[in-house]
């Protein structure tokens, strides 16, 4: 864990995050945009949710859900709130447990499935003379950690944790020292969307040789730390039951008329209903230049961006999207009455578009997650880094390594870089490393290990993951030999420092075995593998990303010397398993369809591998781009098989194209390139 004191003063020019919430307890919310006048937004603004009086209020007194960050619902007569009547979640009783017992608890659903309302009400039940310290924007994290410790009594609120997380957020040292020797008196509560948890949990196939474990680390710190209650969307028939005492509410009534196919909450705060309305917006002649703007802010979450965009941002960034659809065939309306229209829709809950002139907009969680939806483009995402500041740009790197997409990562990651965000040259080198450059990656982390080693110490886990990567890119940059040494010395620092247990050990001993393979000792490789993957199954099931992806170097290093039909049938066997497990576009499974690809040709079934070749190649290009290393090597590997077939003219100029590309991005002597040049040396002229 980073013992680091937290450092957590980056500002957001455009004000507090948590949108349409007023900084007074008894402010009356608006998310119409035009209904509220601008104000110059402070640059250092830290601004903490406060009562009437000026001063954080009691847990007792935040008597509106919204206030907390609820989806606002449509309003009821006769109710001062717009929040329909709390009907208990099967969980409740947990989160009340959990609460009580432990500092910091963390409540993970999908969007709109209730999460932020359970956690209200259990907070106003359990600790109703507890100051409730919200911050309504990340530069406010460190004073609300500051008030939150001199309290006696305090439940720190961080509603939509991801929005904490990121440059200069929140540590798992400093909630740990927050909330340390104090239980029950000071709580750590926070909700985040099940999407945001799945983005740590998640591992690509250029991980699997070991560089995930540390990009996004004190991110993922935070999550370990907390006591997780998990809530479901969909309302079991007891909740249903629950909520039917209250259907004279026709908020609720609605609801229950549509809970077989979406959950209660969710209908309420009117989910559906903005998808269904964004949809139907592209229409010609009726909101398409709304659409194109909300489009326009739900690309701009995507790409990492976690505050508020301005009016002005989205006027400029919504056109290209409005040219792509028709443009002016589409009969766009004005500006400003796409802006109404994007703010208010459905039942005047939660608009499309959530915030308001001041405070800027964001997009509502729930169409983060439609289905189909497109990669991010590059027009919005280059507008965007040119606008963003540098702590901005650090987050928008790092959802671009985590998504795959190093050429965006390492643009982003170099402006962070150069503005001194702390942590930016770290992960600035391993995507450099990632995207094709891996000598030149190793020699920036030898740096790295150096300092680290000289500030924190030899076995500091920040030195330790330093020096994996380090190793893993030695490796990778063609000397396996060395890689399989610095992994076996790492080991035993690992273990030392952290416990033959913990995920860094285990991560070390999965490289120390693959480049001891690599570097031609397969029989030694596959005992450390066999002996890994009996300690993994223990600690982690059968089905953890990290087994499936042992079992597949498993099965690589006992089939390339060994019985290829054996092989085959093991690696046909991981695939079965991980289809179970596993979305289909994981970056684990592509990895073990590539190794049954290989042994496709290893075996002589050329036709079947080229076809099997074909599909994965153009499967990576859509995820990563066509001129990421993985997809190259895909493409190569076809190449290599309509050689092959015979198949030269074909095979000519795939890898001619291949080195064109690859050119643009891999160092010299990169090993895609050596093989590209292998295969062109292969075709004779015709």
């Amino acid at each position: 864990m980073d013992s680091r004191a937290p450092h957590l003063s980056r500002q957001a020019t455009s004000g507090p995050l948590a949108a349409g919430i007023g900084a007074a307890v008894t402010t009356v919310y608006t998310f119409v945009a035009d209904r509220v006048q601008p104000r110059e937004v402070q640059p250092h603004e830290t601004a903490l949710l406060r009562g009437a009086s000026g001063r954080v209020p009691r847990v007792g007194k935040v008597d509106r859900p919204e206030l907390a960050g609820v989806h606002p619902a449509d309003r009821h007569p006769g109710r001062p709130s717009s929040a329909p009547p709390y009907i208990e979640r099967d969980v409740d009783a947990a989160l009340r447990r959990a609460v009580r017992e432990n500092g910091f608890v963390l409540v993970v659903g999908e969007s709109a499935a209730g999460k932020t309302r359970l956690a209200y009400e259990v907070a106003r039940s359990c600790f109703p003379r507890h100051a409730f310290v919200r911050p309504m924007a990340r530069p406010a994290l460190a004073h609300a950690i500051e008030v939150a410790s001199r309290r006696r009594r305090a439940v720190l609120w961080l509603d939509d944790l991801e929005n904490y997380l990121g440059a200069d957020g929140v540590t798992a040292s400093a909630l740990a020292e927050l909330v340390q020797g104090r239980p029950g008196r000071v709580v750590v509560l926070a909700t985040m969307r099940s999407q945001e948890v799945r983005r740590y949990e998640a591992r690509e196939e250029s991980r699997l040789t070991g560089s995930d474990r540390d990009a996004w680390r004190v991110q993922r710190e935070v999550l370990h730390l907390a006591t997780r209650i998990q809530l479901q969307r969909h309302w079991s028939p007891e909740e249903i039951r629950r909520a039917r005492v209250h259907e004279g509410d026709p908020r609720i009534g609605l609801a229950l008329g549509s809970c077989d196919r979406f959950g209660l909450a969710e209908v309420v705060a009117a989910g559906p209903e903005l998808l269904a309305a964004w949809h139907n917006a592209w229409a010609p002649g009726a909101n398409p230049r709304g659409a194109a703007i909300v489009a326009a802010a739900v690309d701009c979450r995507r790409s990492g961006l976690r505050r508020p965009v301005s009016r002005q941002w989205l006027q400029d960034l919504h056109l290209p999207y409005l040219a792509a659809r028709g443009g002016p065939d589409l009969q766009p309306e004005p500006f400003d009455e796409a802006m109404r229209w994007a703010c208010t829709a459905a039942y005047a809950t939660s608009g499309l578009l959530i915030g308001n002139f001041s405070q800027g907009y964001t997009a509502f969680d729930y169409l983060l997650n439609a289905p189909r939806l497109p990669a991010v483009p590059d027009h919005l995402w280059d507008a965007l880094l040119s606008r963003v500041e540098a702590g901005d740009a650090y987050d928008m790197g790092l959802v671009a390594h985590q998504t795959g997409r190093s050429a965006r990562a390492t643009t982003a990651l170099e402006r962070a870089r150069e503005a001194g965000v702390e942590g930016a040259d770290f992960l600035l080198a391993i995507a450099v490393g990632d995207r094709g450059r891996p000598r030149e990656a190793a020699g920036i982390l030898a740096g790295i290990v150096r300092r680290r080693r000289a500030r924190w110490g030899p076995r500091h886990p920040e030195t330790l993951a330093s020096v994996h990567q380090w190793a893993f890119f030695t490796g990778e940059g063609g000397d396996a030999a060395a890689a399989a040494a610095a992994f076996a010395d790492l080991v035993a620092e690992t273990t030392a420092a952290l416990g033959p247990g913990h995920t860094d050990t285990l991560a070390a001993r999965h490289q120390r075995a693959y480049f001891t393979g690599e570097a031609g000792d397969t029989e030694s490789a596959v005992r450390q593998l066999t002996a890994l993957l009996e300690d993994r199954t223990r600690l982690d099931g059968p089905d953890h990303p990290q087994v499936l992806a042992g079992r597949r170097s498993l099965i690589w290093f006992s089939g390339v010397n060994g019985d290829l039909a054996a092989a085959e049938q093991q690696v046909r066997d991981l695939m079965a398993d991980a289809r179970r497990t596993l979305a289909a576009d994981d970056p684990h499974l592509l990895a073990i369809r590539s190794t049954r690809a290989d042994f496709a040709a290893r075996a002589d079934r050329v036709d079947e591998a080229i076809e099997m070749f074909t599909e994965l190649a153009a499967e990576r290009g859509r995820l990563l781009g066509h001129d990421h290393p993985h997809a190259l090597h895909t493409r190569l590997q076809r190449a290599q098989g309509l050689v092959s077939a015979g198949q030269h003219g074909r095979a000519r100029q795939e890898p001619e194209r291949i080195v064109e590309d690859a050119r643009r991005v891999l160092e010299p002597g990169h090993r895609h390139l050596v093989l590209a040049h292998r295969v062109i040396s292969r075709i004779q002229p015709r």
